[in-house]
């Protein structure tokens, strides 16, 4: 076996361009932990129209996450709402679920949800079409990547919801294709996230074309002063709802890969992925011509991969997710541009094939893996 367990109290591990791997072993320390959160309720509690009552138990959701047990009422009351949780906790279900019973009893509200990448804006629109499904409300998904012209159209019919990245969502609203006069309900949602890829300028412009008087909710895994920045702009009085009980989940078991010979790399990763155990693996590197090659060499060894990163259309990477997410694919090979919010079932390997850029991405990363209350192991390749 090539890889090794993390130890306690490791100390004088070498830094490795900007990653330190030894700083994961007491990741779970760095926030206190809160206590269990007792749930209150369950979905058929809430006040919430009949229909997307049905809906969310057609899904099979029965009992809340915590993070929507104490979102939801506030929510459904009209609160402001600062949202701060782990990865993988339900916080998309959360928000969409008032605020789609917000436009049920009120077809005149318009809601905006920004994200920071492509593939999370396609998640959230696709939880939207399940919620809201027999319950005559639209939206338009609003990405780059993505055919503009469509995008006009969809906007063109007044849609309810309107989830896109703020790039998309700044050069629509430059052009005057989209107008945010009426837009009295708002998710920043992976805030931390769009601060960190330097979306802080398009997240300030937008907030200046809201009305004053609205619903705004803000969703971060951590608020730093950056964040904050952002925050003290967009929410007024608002309730303050923290699920976070550490970096990361106590499920995700934390492993080393040592690269005994650089040379032998390659080889070294085939004898994992061809162990029993590696069923879905999602596979990190930094350079979307390095992920490329890297799929390339797995497919020509014969194992079911593809990859997603930059350079690959949106319409690519959406049919390449969809494969991994029905298991045609074994191994999803990526950038970082797959590492926040995404929420692929039944990860039950993450590999850091590539060290990533800092300790906040490697935690994303690695969330891909250990959901839901299951068990996942993340490997990180070290020489």
């Amino acid at each position: 076996m090539y890889y090794n367990r993390f130890r306690r109290g490791q100390s004088g591990t070498r830094r490795i361009r900007s990653f330190d791997p030894s700083s994961v072993i007491n990741a779970h320390q760095r926030y206190e932990k809160t206590p269990e959160c007792a749930i209150t309720h369950e979905f058929n509690d809430f006040a919430i129209d009949e229909q997307l009552k049905r809906n969310i138990i057609g899904k099979g959701y029965k009992i809340p996450t915590p993070i929507q047990d104490q979102a939801i009422i506030p929510l459904l009351e009209g609160r402001d709402l600062i949202g701060i949780a782990n990865t993988g906790t339900g916080k998309t279900a959360a928000f969409l679920i008032p605020l789609i019973d917000k436009v049920v009893k009120n077809p005149r509200e318009q809601v905006l949800i920004i994200t920071p990448t492509r593939e999370l804006a396609a998640q959230i629109r696709d939880e939207f079409v399940s919620f809201s499904r027999n319950l005559r409300i639209y939206c338009a998904l609003c990405i780059g990547g993505a055919a503009l012209a469509r995008q006009v159209r969809d906007l063109r019919y007044n849609p309810n919801f309107v989830i896109g990245t703020p790039g998309r969502i700044q050069d629509l609203l430059r052009s005057r294709y989209l107008n945010l006069s009426n837009f009295r309900s708002i998710v920043l949602d992976e805030a931390d996230r769009m601060v960190d890829i330097g979306f802080m300028a398009d997240i300030k412009y937008i907030i200046s074309l809201l009305p004053k008087s609205r619903q705004s909710l803000f969703f971060s895994a951590t608020i730093d002063g950056k964040v904050r920045e952002v925050l003290n702009s967009f929410v007024q009085n608002p309730i303050t709802i923290s699920v976070k009980t550490g970096d990361t989940a106590e499920n995700i078991q934390q492993e080393v890969v040592r690269v005994v010979d650089r040379e032998k790399k390659i080889e070294q990763l085939h004898s994992l992925l061809i162990q029993k155990e590696f069923e879905k693996v999602l596979l990190f590197g930094r350079t979307k011509h390095g992920v490329q090659k890297l799929s390339d060499e797995l497919v020509r060894r014969g194992f079911r991969a593809d990859a997603i990163h930059g350079n690959k259309k949106q319409n690519q990477r959406t049919r390449t997710l969809e494969k991994f997410k029905n298991n045609q694919i074994q191994i999803l090979l990526a950038t970082d541009v797959a590492s926040r919010g995404l929420d692929i079932p039944n990860v039950s390997h993450v590999i850091n094939y590539d060290l990533p850029e800092s300790y906040d991405a490697y935690i994303h990363r690695i969330g891909r893996t250990g959901r839901a209350d299951k068990k996942g192991v993340a490997l990180t390749f070290v020489s």
